[in-house]
């Protein structure tokens, strides 16, 4: 069974990552944990708040989560009324991070699905401040979905590499399981600039090909300096239905995300991109 969780704030934005986890997986048996982190609503207005309406205030912001879940759970029903899937309500008085941790470590999470921006984010990044802490911390891939994107099959991955870490196999599997159904195309895209690989680097291709054996996989060489132009002009040369990266230490993700200034950040990314954690897990 598939385990996915899906972090929400009740925008159009987080409703609209809903939605495309739903169809993304109608294929398989699946179960969507709907998690709603409220601590920081409690605490937005300082000034009203004491420690005397603190309690009030807290049941407040928990009642209004609970019901708002509850709202979710019967929309997802009407328009998506699959008997693969079954729903877990979590509304939880919690940091996102920290929550979305303990439920990836608790339930054993496979994905966390999610809006790249929430309801009160700078639309100017491509990455909302809440995304952002997700894909960089949280111990699990993260399916991130564009504000507004219109559910297309995954047919043309794009998954840009520079083979130089050992690639996790239960992370390389779920991509591979993820859009075998839809006879993806994954294009394995190494941006230097030489054209030759290590022995190192031809281990972990290897390895890749043998995982996601169930995909056509091409793989790409482009002489480029530019990790994040070559990205995003590939992108669009190439009808990429989705970007898939990996995030660890040296990595071309690893390069992007942890820019100090995001608005910087050449790769404006307008179509779902999976970000895997390549991290040991059981």
């Amino acid at each position: 069974m598939r385990k996915i969780l899906i972090p929400t704030d009740f925008s159009e934005n987080a409703m609209n990552a809903i939605k495309f986890a739903l169809e993304l997986f109608k294929y398989e048996i699946s179960e969507f944990f709907l998690m709603h982190a409220y601590q920081d609503e409690i605490y937005a207005n300082e000034e009203l708040l004491t420690r005397e309406t603190l309690d009030n205030s807290t049941k407040i912001v928990s009642d209004k989560s609970a019901k708002l879940l509850e709202e979710t759970l019967q929309k997802i029903k009407e328009i998506s009324p699959n008997p693969r899937h079954t729903y877990r309500k979590i509304s939880a008085n919690n940091l996102l991070i920290d929550e979305a941790d303990k439920i990836v470590d608790e339930r054993d999470i496979d994905l966390i699905v999610m809006g790249t921006r929430g309801e009160t984010n700078d639309r100017k990044l491509t990455f909302g401040s809440h995304t952002l802490q997700v894909l960089k911390y949280v111990q699990c891939p993260v399916l991130a979905i564009p504000e507004n994107y219109k559910y297309t099959q995954p047919k043309h991955i794009l998954f840009p590499t520079n083979y130089m870490i050992p690639y996790k196999r239960r992370e390389l599997k779920l991509l591979c399981e993820m859009v075998c159904p839809y006879r993806a195309e994954i294009d394995l895209l190494y941006i230097s600039k030489s054209n030759n690989l290590s022995i190192r680097q031809e281990d972990n291709r290897t390895f890749i090909k043998e995982v996601l054996y169930k995909n056509t996989l091409n793989f790409k060489i482009i002489n480029s300096k530019n990790i994040s132009k070559t990205i995003f002009k590939y992108i669009e040369s190439h009808n990429i239905d989705m970007l898939v990266m990996v995030n660890t230490r040296h990595s071309f993700l690893e390069n992007i995300l942890f820019q100090s200034v995001l608005d910087k950040m050449t790769l404006n990314i307008k179509i779902p991109f999976l970000a895997m954690q390549n991290i040991r897990r059981s």
